[in-house]
């Protein structure tokens, strides 16, 4: 763990030397703090000499205002020095977290489609959201603030060994109750901070779901029940962190009496060498104020301790993913200029999501370049997980999916989907305008090559009386559309894409019988000259098919143009058959 947060660091390792050179600096005028004070004492008030030898002729009000005046200096430096550290480990901290984030997200979206349907939504939001922050909480408010309390603790150490040993012995007295109190209670705060995150994680899951099934939960009026479940989730939260809190509070009420018990000890035995001469009143206001100085970097080290076995449960989180390997590992090799002949291929492939469930047993299908293929079938036979074999979304169990005779393992997925244009299920439409939505695969594309993909698509006389028209910004999910706008917003998204495979999972769902007429037209341009895979519930849309394949069961059961199936008599007569007589 510390080589992989070390990594995070290493980019910023410059800046973290100068905050390194600042700490100094900030010891030096924390070990100079006390000694104005001295001088007050001892010399001022009391009459002794100075011993530096510069200053032995000055008068007492000289010398008051030397004090001072220095004591006003340090605390300006000292100031300064920490608002300028403090800014600079705020920057590191935050850029860290920042690389952190980078790559989990560029992570998460590289892991395949069958990680990320065994993880919780909400999980993985609040990994990048909250447990990113971890790793400035583990570095720069953790052990940054360790290493600075160290520093200053070897020079008070120092200086507090050359005014009075025996009392800086008895100071440290304390610190192996110290050291105990860690070992005792790190384990304890370690297990409530997983738990705690957990608990908050799950709290994010619950709300992430019911943000997305809003219009369910109102329709069937289930807001009461979303209600009660959000409050069980974010109750378990609170007092997982309450319990956290307790622990980590109770820690540091234990450090605190611990040190006192120590000053009360140190401030005793100075007395008694104040009163025995071995020790003058202002060597003693030194010393009780370096160890309010020295107890402080400890207290500092304990508290923060508990700080950091927190933070760790958020980095090793986030680790636990980018430690997740892609199962979908990249090839070697891209497509040319010209890009794919549309040639595939598929052997013996065989694929489950489960293992006791097979989706797709040993299908053997060879597709010509520019070759119309349609799957039909009912429900849950494996049509739309077999066509997402093909830009790999998923792989195959077994057997092989070629593009051009060439495994599409052995390519680089970007390469791969940059030949294939897809119009899937549902039909997604990001909160952004009209154009960015059509675009999005194609956003160098100018606003004509937009609008003739839109009309190709039969959407451009809808948006055209839109309020901004192709600028018009669309609802979060497209809710400003009905569902065969958004439809046709992806088809015409595929349009412009403009690549030699097409798939279209159900194009025509979501539309009337006139609008998908209009829009198999459209498809029809579409599709000349290029290898294109259709899933199509209603069967009238497979008519100009070059090839029909009927799935059952992960198998392929029947397959031929549309009127030698219908000759044929078979599964596929009988349910267009049945289709055909409902409507």
């Amino acid at each position: 763990m510390l080589k992989r947060v070390l990594k995070y660091l290493w980019p910023y390792r410059l800046p973290f030397i100068v905050a390194l050179a600042e700490v100094f600096v900030m010891s030096g005028c924390e070990l100079l703090k006390p000694w104005p004070l001295k001088v007050i004492i001892d010399n001022v008030l009391n009459g002794k000499p100075v011993r530096w030898h510069f200053a032995r002729g000055f008068p007492h009000s000289t010398l008051l205002i030397l004090a001072t005046g220095s004591l006003v200096v340090i605390y300006i430096v000292l100031g300064g020095i920490t608002l300028l550290n403090n800014y600079t480990t705020i920057k590191i901290g935050q850029k860290m977290v920042n690389d952190m984030r980078r790559d989990l997200y560029a992570h998460l979206q590289r892991l395949s489609l069958a990680f990320h349907n065994r993880r919780q939504v909400g999980d993985l939001l609040y990994r990048v959201t909250s447990d990113t922050y971890a790793i400035q909480s583990l570095t720069m408010n953790g052990v940054f603030p360790i290493l600075t309390a160290l520093v200053l603790l070897g020079g008070m150490f120092a200086v507090m060994v050359k005014i009075d040993w025996e009392l800086t012995i008895l100071s440290l007295a304390v610190c192996p109750v110290l050291l105990a109190s860690i070992v005792v209670m790190s384990r304890r705060i370690t297990s409530a901070s997983v738990l705690a995150r957990q608990e908050e994680s799950e709290v994010y899951t619950v709300v992430q779901r019911a943000m997305s099934a809003i219009r369910i939960i109102q329709a069937f009026t289930k807001e009461e029940e979303e209600h009660r479940k959000f409050m069980s989730a974010s109750d378990k939260s609170l007092g997982a962190s309450l319990k956290l809190y307790t622990l980590q509070t109770f820690y540091s009420g234990v450090v605190n009496v611990v040190m006192a018990v120590g000053t009360a000890m140190v401030v005793w035995v100075g007395a008694m060498h104040v009163m025995s001469g071995r020790l003058t009143v202002g060597g003693i206001i030194v010393f009780t104020t370096y160890l309010a100085s020295l107890y402080s970097p400890i207290n500092t080290i304990c508290t923060t301790w508990g700080m950091v076995q927190g933070a760790k449960v958020g980095v090793d989180r986030v680790f636990e993913i980018l430690e997740v390997e892609k199962d979908l590992k990249e090839g070697p090799r891209s497509f040319g200029k010209s890009g794919t002949r549309g040639k595939v291929t598929l052997e013996n492939v065989c694929f489950h999501y489960s293992a006791h469930q097979p989706v797709l047993k040993d299908i053997n299908l060879s597709v010509k370049p520019g070759e119309k293929i349609a799957f039909v079938g009912p429900t849950g036979v494996g049509k739309s997980t077999l066509v997402s074999l093909i830009p790999r979304f998923y792989d195959a169990m077994e057997g092989r999916v070629l593009i051009d005779d060439v495994d599409v393992r052995d390519f680089k997925l970007k390469s791969l989907r940059a030949q294939i244009s897809m119009v899937l299920q549902p039909p997604l439409v990001f909160p952004i305008s009209v154009r960015e939505n059509i675009a999005y695969g194609r956003p160098e594309a100018g606003i004509e090559e937009i609008i003739s993909a839109a009309k190709l698509a039969r959407i451009h006389d809808s948006i055209d009386r839109l309020p901004e028209k192709y600028d018009t910004v669309v609802g979060e999910q497209g809710a400003t559309l009905s569902e065969g706008e958004r439809q046709r917003i992806t088809i015409a998204r595929a349009i412009l894409r403009d690549s030699p495979i097409l798939i279209l999972d159900e194009p025509t769902s979501s539309v009337d019988a006139e609008t998908e007429a209009l829009i198999m037209e459209g498809l029809e341009q579409l599709t000349l000259g290029r290898t294109t895979f259709i899933i199509a519930h209603r069967l009238s849309t497979v008519r100009k098919a070059d090839r029909i394949i009927v799935l059952g069961k992960g198998e392929i059961i029947e397959q031929g143009s549309f009127n030698e199936l219908i000759r044929a008599q078979g599964p596929f007569a009988a349910l267009y058959q049945y289709q055909f007589s409902e409507q």
